[in-house]
């Protein structure tokens, strides 16, 4: 099976998957929170991290938490498989015997992987925020989303196929962001690390935790104006969005709130994305160990 040319061209995209599917697992609940935060920004039920976790489990429930959670890890399959399996794809194909991949290098792979897995994870990715805000609606107004098929299936029957896409520029862009951040770092810091003499757990680690503020860093305005857009939906009277693209969304925002409104729910973003970064890249890792052990 090791040598199955159609199990090595696959072998990265499932190692990226499973990295990826683990830590959605133990990341959703501060997922959702972060979600939460952002969509009630600016107005007057904004609120902290602590609050907002707190009182959707006074009211909705430890489940509320787990909200969206097959739509996330549709999502993990398909989006963190394909971008970190075209990234091990685009620095394998870079890569020189004996000569490790400048910053830059890593960066271009990190941002072209990013940027086409995002495409193809839109439709899942669109799901999941449609499933998180659905949930923050009175019981009577709500669409009814019971899985991420279901979210999909009616997507489809309100807004035709197109609308599976709706939101995909800003997806894409925040996609090439997180992607720079966590994987070109990652990369990087790996072999900065490996120079200094750090070898083992402590190699892995460290350079994830590098990675992890980095793709926090740089992807949460991206997924602000991502979330925004892909909240919306047209007035009930004039049919009209409240965002005609992600640009006028981003420029609407600033004049409303200024540079800090992108990054609402900082805090409550890090601490998601920092560990979900670490534990998708430690879990990658450690399951790529795991291949030749069991044969594969």
């Amino acid at each position: 099976m090791a040598d199955n040319a159609v199990w090595k061209t696959s072998k990265p995209f499932v190692t990226g998957s499973l990295s990826g599917m683990f830590a959605t697992c133990c990341i959703q609940p501060m997922d959702m929170v972060k979600v939460r935060i952002q969509l009630l920004a600016g107005s007057a039920n904004a609120a902290g991290p602590v609050a907002i976790a707190s009182n959707m489990l006074k009211t909705e429930g430890l489940a509320a938490f787990y909200t969206g959670l097959t739509a996330g890890l549709t999502r993990q399959i398909v989006y963190t498989g394909a971008r970190l399996g075209l990234f091990d794809q685009f620095t394998g194909a870079m890569k020189k015997p004996g000569k490790s991949l400048s910053f830059g290098e890593n960066a271009v792979c990190a941002l072209s992987a990013g940027g086409l897995a995002a495409l193809i994870g839109n439709p899942a990715d669109l799901a999941l925020i449609r499933m998180q805000a659905d949930s923050m609606k009175p019981v009577a107004e709500r669409a009814g989303y019971s899985n991420v098929f279901t979210a999909m299936s009616l997507i489809v029957k309100h807004d035709g196929p197109a609308g599976l896409m709706a939101g995909w520029l800003p997806t894409s862009t925040r996609a090439m962001a997180l992607n720079f951040g966590m994987l070109a770092f990652n990369a990087s810091s790996k072999d900065l690390l490996k120079s200094q003499g750090v070898s083992g757990a402590p190699l892995t680690f460290g350079a994830s935790a590098i990675a992890g503020f980095f793709a926090s860093f740089f992807s949460l305005p991206f997924d602000f104006v991502k979330t925004q857009m892909q909240k919306q939906k047209p007035d009930p009277v004039t049919g009209e969005l409240q965002y005609k693209s992600a640009l006028d969304c981003a420029m609407k925002t600033m004049k409303e709130g200024g540079p800090l409104r992108f990054y609402a729910g900082f805090p409550t973003f890090y601490v998601r994305i920092a560990p979900h970064a670490m534990i998708t890249l430690i879990a990658q890792d450690n399951i790529k160990k795991l291949w030749p052990k069991v044969g594969l």
